[in-house]
């Protein structure tokens, strides 16, 4: 099975790191993202990754000739322009040839999840998708009905509500629902929807977290250590 990293985009909420790094390669704990995204596919039977970059692109180019793998073939596609993320995907359609599923992911994601669930629930769908606990940005103070503090949460799990974890697994017909600049989230999972053609897997205990701003890298790394 082939996966495909939509790592084309400019990272600007890591800026200043992202200045002169795109974002796949920041470093969490020693390894870059996209180091941590390729070992974690390769351990889940993904023989070839397909990156579809733009901003700073020839860094990351220079990263994939110099990643030298028995296992696992690297190969990419170039934005010109930035194309959303349906765009960016459509674009490497040549790349998907003769692959009926595959696996679609943010490039700043890093996780442990098991994509072999995300098949079992394919069937006569055209996507699946990974869904994680909301995880609340801010701490949560606990008071009890005569207005005393019982405890303080820092940023806990809000588990009857589940986010987009942005790992898919998704059928060829996805590309009949995208275009050159059309959004995978906001334009084909709605129509998917309407369908009956999107489905869901919950995965609650995984590792699971997306590099959004310079802060999280120090938590992702404390996090990583503690596993």
């Amino acid at each position: 099975m082939k996966a495909v990293i939509l790592a084309g985009g400019f990272g600007k909420r890591l800026r200043p790191l992202t200045e002169s790094i795109p974002k796949p390669l920041v470093e969490i704990g020693g390894k870059t993202i996209l180091e941590r995204q390729i070992e974690w596919l390769g351990n889940n039977d993904i023989k070839e990754i397909i990156l579809c970059i733009g901003f700073l692109k020839d860094k990351i180019i220079e990263y994939i000739n110099n990643e030298k793998s028995n296992t696992i073939s690297l190969k990419y596609v170039i934005e010109k322009e930035p194309l959303g993320t349906g765009g960016a995907l459509l674009n490497s359609k040549e790349l998907l040839k003769g692959e009926e599923e595959f696996i679609v992911m943010n490039g700043d994601i890093i996780t442990d999840l098991d994509p072999s669930e995300l098949k079992k629930k394919m069937n006569k769908n055209i996507g699946v998708l990974s869904l994680i606990p909301l995880r609340s940005q801010y701490g949560i103070v606990d008071v009890d009905n005569n207005g005393k503090i019982t405890q303080f949460k820092e940023k806990p799990i809000i588990s009857e509500y589940w986010v987009n974890a942005g790992v898919y697994m998704l059928n060829k017909k996805i590309f009949n629902y995208l275009d050159e600049k059309s959004s995978i989230e906001k334009d084909a999972f709605p129509e998917l929807v309407n369908e009956n053609k999107l489905a869901a897997v919950k995965f609650r205990e995984q590792f699971w977290r997306s590099i959004e701003v310079v802060k999280d890298i120090e938590e992702v790394e404390q996090q990583l250590q503690r596993k």
